[in-house]
């Protein structure tokens, strides 16, 4: 769901259907799809530690189903803000805190395979909304795309949720909403910041990047496609990220694609200007930008033990940034995405200068502590 808001993205910048809207409104609106289900995340894992996870995420499914049918009626700016942004941002909180803990409490040695895999789906997910939403834009209009992605949404999670499975009583975590204790160790420091700084580029990248395609004079089926190869390129890449990260090491591994994000962001995407290339640069860097989806949970798992996952997580979900790639257009210039490709770039660049030794030396040192 969230990897389709680029194509709501382009469509909100090409056609002016609320007079009073900036593009800095509409990346804030994209930016509340993730701030707003980031900051309620402590929240939200008490409510799920007091209620269930079932439950969590069945208050989730109203919030978004909520959200897009809201949204498909609405006539003022303020109106999309509340829809579009804050309750989908909070259905999504709902749905998603609840489980992301939950597949590393299944598995030790594969775990961040099987994370990958699970990552994976939101990219086949994110490819196949690409295609229909412009589509559905097309030839019926907006409010029709948002209501069939309300219907599609509560058929696919109402399945997830009634399969869904933990084992808290097994492990017996605290779920505690926000654990400051944490703070004081350097190596949740250093997972937090990485987290913080990569995902400015994460997000430019995933939102603009289909309307940099039409800014370049790309047809909108052109733009959904980019969209739709950079969501593929995360299907594919997210479960090779799990392999790779169980046998060379999830930090390594971290590390090393954020590095390379950040190079074939100023190799590829800041050059690029055909079709085809862009096509290229959406396959290679959908398959490494959503390296954090699939080794957060891992990472947290290495550094805080599984009773402390939730806690850990509800921790670094609070230092998410929003969209600003829009502030940084500059749609009068010949070059309207320059600084945010720079932006991204670099964004992705500094994200891998944190000292990875010496966090991999804080893992090891807690790992040793656990079993002294």
């Amino acid at each position: 769901m969230k990897s389709t808001y680029g194509v709501y993205l382009a469509e909100y910048l090409s056609h002016n259907r609320f007079p009073e809207a900036r593009p800095l409104d509409y990346a804030l609106i994209g930016g509340f799809n993730f701030s707003v289900a980031m900051i309620f995340a402590p929240f939200v894992t008490i409510l799920a530690r007091e209620t269930g996870a079932r439950f969590t995420m069945g208050l989730g499914v109203v919030f978004l189903v909520s959200g897009f049918v809201a949204a498909s009626f609405v006539k003022r700016l303020w109106q999309l803000y509340i829809s579009q942004g804050v309750m989908v941002g909070l259905g999504i909180g709902l749905v998603y805190i609840p489980n992301v803990a939950i597949i590393s409490q299944w598995f030790d040695k594969k775990r961040s395979l099987a994370n990958g895999i699970c990552g994976a789906g939101s990219g086949l997910g994110g490819l196949m909304f690409s295609f229909t939403t412009e589509a559905v834009i097309r030839k019926l209009s907006l409010s029709w795309a948002f209501r069939i992605t309300a219907i599609v949404v509560t058929v696919m999670l109402s399945i997830s949720i009634a399969l869904i499975k933990h084992r808290n009583e097994a492990i017996q975590p605290p779920q505690r909403g926000f654990d400051t204790k944490l703070l004081r160790r350097t190596d949740v420091l250093l997972v937090v910041s990485w987290a913080f700084v990569s995902m400015f580029g994460y997000m430019t990248l995933l939102y603009s990047l289909p309307d940099y395609a039409r800014s370049i004079g790309l047809s909108k089926p052109q733009a959904a496609s980019v969209n739709a190869m950079l969501n593929l390129g995360t299907a594919i890449g997210r479960p090779l990220i799990g392999i790779s990260s169980d046998r060379f090491g999830r930090v390594q591994v971290a590390g090393s694609l954020t590095f390379f994000c950040g190079i074939i962001c100023f190799a590829i995407w800041l050059p690029g200007t055909l079709y085809g290339v862009l096509i290229l640069f959406a396959l290679l860097c959908g398959g490494m930008l959503g390296v954090f989806w699939v080794a957060i949970g891992p990472l947290c798992v290495e550094i805080a033990g599984l009773r402390e996952l939730q806690s850990l997580l509800s921790l670094s979900w609070l230092f998410f940034a929003e969209v600003i790639a829009l502030k940084l257009r500059r749609p009068e210039s010949g070059r309207e995405y320059l600084y945010p490709q720079v932006f991204a770039g670099v964004s992705y660049i500094v994200a891998t200068s944190i000292p990875t030794w010496k966090w991999r030396i804080c893992i090891l040192a807690c790992l040793i502590l656990q079993h002294a």
